[in-house]
């Protein structure tokens, strides 16, 4: 795969061109999406050294050591392999940043909490930052690459940011857009086999088309050439975006159904399935639940809805704002189900909740329906019992914020579940299927509730167990009709 240095003269100018050989990778920003995909290059290509740094020394420190600092299916096994050998964690950022060749920026892009565009758009602050740094480091040409998730037109705003900062007149910096289309909980898998690699660049120009190449030779080691698509950098930018709106669209849109499937008696599951058999739906994405959480479809979409808003596009962006707002009903919905099946009043009642992270296989708690969830019900008076296979004490403390003398975490989902009034079903781990639920009703208050909001549950066996059961978009338990006075 070892190709020589083609140089090539610009079309701007008489300055030559070298298409670069990468040898040395850098990524800034140790986390969710940093962490993996450099580990996969690493793995994939020996012949690149990879460095991840990180202002952070704990988490530097946490992937040098045995317990890394994020729970991924498959991702221990090729940073164990790979540390030490091609693959670097550090927090020498300026070091890393002068020896590559091409720096992969994956820092965080929450959604701004104060000021102009508040809840709605983008913070760039840690994307400015890093750009900041390469510029004012960058002794040598640089492919700078956007990881993260970005508003449309960031790389226009970080190109003026690196050319004003940086000292030397000579260096070029060439952007491109790589978003990342990795689900947490298979990223390593979709890492190995991704669907498509998209690289937008400045393909109008001699340098853009390079700096593309450049990238898609290091994914070509193991990606084969037909899914490594090319595009400009505007649309490589917006594709990322609209991808997940698309994604999160689907959830709103089956949740949707599932609220007219317990008002009339149909079965959501059904319907998905009837939906899911048709060549141009398809199958995925249509569990109805009871939210979808994750650190990019709100965030993505209310990003989205900012712009189009930003460009006078009213219409579109309601259109988009509404998938969120479907998505706060289907909770809401939830914890009102909750209290009105328990007679109207779960002060003091424990209420066990299964699982607290986003979706199974993942430690991720960013959005999860849980947090809302959890509120609502310690805003009528619960005591919660939580558990999670995978998600620390610490974490739910931080995201409960204002409300941990009501919460209680537990190690063993018997211990949360000794003496409950009811159980919520919050992350499809499939740990929770496998469970005794016979030996668990025994240990219950009675009556036992069990509101499934995974749907996840043999509901029929639970009943006959002697359990009175709420599943999402199902049609609704006599009891619970009884109790709600319907």
């Amino acid at each position: 795969a070892h190709r020589r240095v083609e140089q090539r003269r610009h079309t701007s100018g008489s300055h030559l061109s070298t298409m670069v050989k990468v040898t040395s990778i850098c990524c800034i920003g140790a986390g969710y999406v940093g962490g993996p995909t450099m580990a996969m290059i690493a793995q994939k290509c020996p012949h690149i050294s990879v460095t991840v740094v990180d202002i952070s020394q704990p988490r530097i420190d946490a992937w040098n050591s045995d317990e890394l600092p994020i729970y991924e299916p498959g991702l221990d096994e090729v940073v164990k392999a790979c540390r030490g050998k091609n693959l670097f964690f550090s927090t020498d950022v300026e070091g890393a940043i002068a020896k590559c060749e091409m720096i992969f920026v994956s820092v965080n892009t929450p959604t701004k909490k104060t000021g102009l565009g508040k809840g709605k758009a983008a913070d760039l602050t840690y994307w400015e930052a890093a750009a900041r740094t390469i510029a004012a480091v960058s002794k040598t040409d640089k492919i700078i690459v956007e990881k993260s998730t970005v508003p449309v037109r960031t790389a226009e705003a970080i190109e003026k940011v690196l050319k004003r900062n940086c000292s030397d007149a000579a260096v070029q910096f060439n952007i491109l857009s790589n978003p990342e289309f990795l689900a947490e909980g298979t990223a390593m898998t979709d890492l190995a086999n991704p669907d498509r690699v998209l690289i937008g660049g400045k393909i109008e120009g001699q340098a853009g088309t390079d700096a593309v190449d450049a990238l898609a030779e290091v994914y070509a080691n193991w990606v084969p050439q037909e899914r490594i698509l090319r595009a400009n950098l505007w649309s490589a930018e917006l594709s990322k975006l609209a991808a997940n709106a698309f994604l999160a669209q689907r959830i709103s849109s089956i949740n949707a159904m599932s609220a007219l499937c317990e008002a009339t008696s149909a079965d959501v599951s059904q319907v998905a399935h009837a939906l899911g058999t048709d060549s141009r739906i398809g199958p995925k994405f249509l569990n109805a639940s009871v939210g979808f959480g994750g650190s990019c479809f709100q965030k993505d979409i209310l990003n989205l809805a900012y712009i189009c808003e930003c460009h006078g596009l009213k219409e579109v962006a309601d259109y988009w704002y509404s998938v969120v707002g479907m998505n706060d009903y289907q909770k809401s919905r939830f914890v009102k189900r909750v209290v009105s099946a328990m007679f109207n009043t779960i002060r003091n009642k424990k209420i066990a909740m299964l699982g607290f992270a986003f979706k199974k296989d993942t430690g991720d708690t960013r959005e999860t329906p849980a947090i809302d969830v959890g509120r609502g019900l310690i805003e009528d008076g619960a005591r919660l019992a939580v558990y999670d296979p995978k998600v620390s004490d610490e974490q739910i403390a931080m995201d409960m914020e204002g409300m941990t003398d009501n919460i209680t975490c537990y190690k063993s989902a018997m211990e949360a579940l000794d003496g409950a009034h009811a159980v919520t079903v919050m992350t499809e781990w499939d740990e929770f299927k496998a469970y005794d639920w016979k030996e668990i009703y025994g240990v219950m208050q009675k009556p036992a509730f069990v509101f499934d909001g995974r749907n996840i549950l043999d509901h029929e066996g639970l009943k006959e167990i002697g359990f009175i059961v709420y599943a999402l978009g199902k049609p609704i338990d006599p009891f619970l009709k009884s109790a709600e006075g319907a």
